[in-house]
């Protein structure tokens, strides 16, 4: 068996995957993301999420930050203590099992473009997830560039996810017209850097795209998540399968 585990900023959640077929082998559990976020609070929590399965062949982490040859190197959205933390280790340790951990975007765009919106995709391809921050995914003719982080991009004098993010759009009471606004004045800004071919738009909120989506008026071909907010699990489980 194969397990994803996928960390964001308010949730851990994971689940069996099928990863021939690119779905979820069974019932997904969640347990809100402990505060502080901590390395020892957040490798519990997966330790916690993982027992509600059983013995694993493998495990995929994902994590929101940059994760460079198992080191996480930065946190915007955790504790400072996961900045250059061995997360590689210390999950494998916690869990007991071989274990990849890789960028979360990263996870789903894989996801997506092995089984989703994004399968068979050529050229330039973005996908970005909108929840507590923005992450994004780079590829290009399929192969992932990892650990872009757009979502830091600055827009409007802000980083961009401190303006476009769901969690942004929760904090500012924007209704969706509003918030439709921003998250196309930050896709403009990407599509001039990349000029990318697809755009594809991840995330919980993704869940919810026909409220937002047909607002959003751009060049690039822009479609909502196939595998929505379980492509994170999904894409989890295909980096360690593969690894």
């Amino acid at each position: 068996m194969i397990i994803g585990i996928d960390i964001g900023g308010s949730g851990v959640k994971g689940a069996p995957v099928d990863v021939v077929a690119g779905k979820l082998a069974g019932e997904r559990y969640r347990i809100p993301t402990p505060q502080p976020s901590g390395t020892r609070q957040v490798v519990e929590t997966a330790r916690e999420v993982a027992a509600q399965f059983g013995a694993a062949e493998r495990i995929g982490v994902t994590f929101p930050g940059v994760v460079l040859n198992g080191v996480t190197r930065t946190a915007a959205n955790m504790d400072p203590s996961w900045i250059d933390a061995p997360a590689t280790q210390l999950f494998a340790d916690a869990l007991g099992t071989r274990v990849v951990v890789l960028n979360d975007a990263d996870a789903a765009g894989i996801a997506e473009m092995e089984f989703g919106a994004g399968r068979g995709q050529r050229g330039v391809t973005i996908m970005l997830t909108f929840g507590t921050g923005i992450g994004s995914a780079v590829f290009l003719d399929g192969k992932l560039v990892p650990n872009t982080e757009l979502g830091h991009l600055e827009l409007h004098g802000h980083d961009a996810e401190d303006r476009a993010s769901d969690r942004a759009r929760e904090e500012d009471n924007l209704d969706w017209p509003h918030w439709a606004h921003r998250v196309q004045s930050y896709l403009q800004h990407v599509e001039a850097l990349f000029s990318p071919d697809l755009f594809i738009i991840g995330g919980g909120v993704s869940k919810k795209a026909d409220r937002f989506l047909p607002l959003i008026k751009l060049r690039t071909r822009t479609v909502p998540a196939a595998l929505q907010n379980e492509a994170g699990i999904i894409g989890a489980a295909v980096a360690a399968a593969a690894s």
